[in-house]
């Protein structure tokens, strides 16, 4: 089980990527256009240096739901490969089996 800290940094992470996303991805396309002058786009770049840091949805890390577990994550699953093999072992997850048989 992971650090319940680190399960709720990486949670508000989260909430602050959903509030600002429409923010940056205007100022994104303003930087990125063909359109926009020299000066807006620099504005823009200002503007979208001055958002915070963990509104960036790059700062995210993919956590199983089950475990909180950073590392082995599938993204199919939702979960770590700690996680998956032994829901799968059980039965829990529909259409999976081992190799094996």
């Amino acid at each position: 089980m992971a650090k319940k800290s680190a399960i709720a940094r990486n949670n508000k992470r989260i909430r602050m990527v959903e509030k600002y996303s429409e923010i940056r991805n205007e100022l994104k396309n303003i930087a990125n256009s063909s359109e926009s002058t020299f000066e807006e786009k620099i504005e823009a770049r200002k503007k979208l240096a001055l958002l915070p840091k963990n509104s960036s949805p790059v700062r995210v890390r993919n956590r199983c739901q089950k475990t909180g577990r950073p590392r082995g994550y599938m993204r199919f699953f939702g979960l770590s490969r700690i996680s998956m093999r032994d829901l799968a072992l059980r039965g829990h997850l529909p259409g999976i089996r081992k190799g094996s048989l």
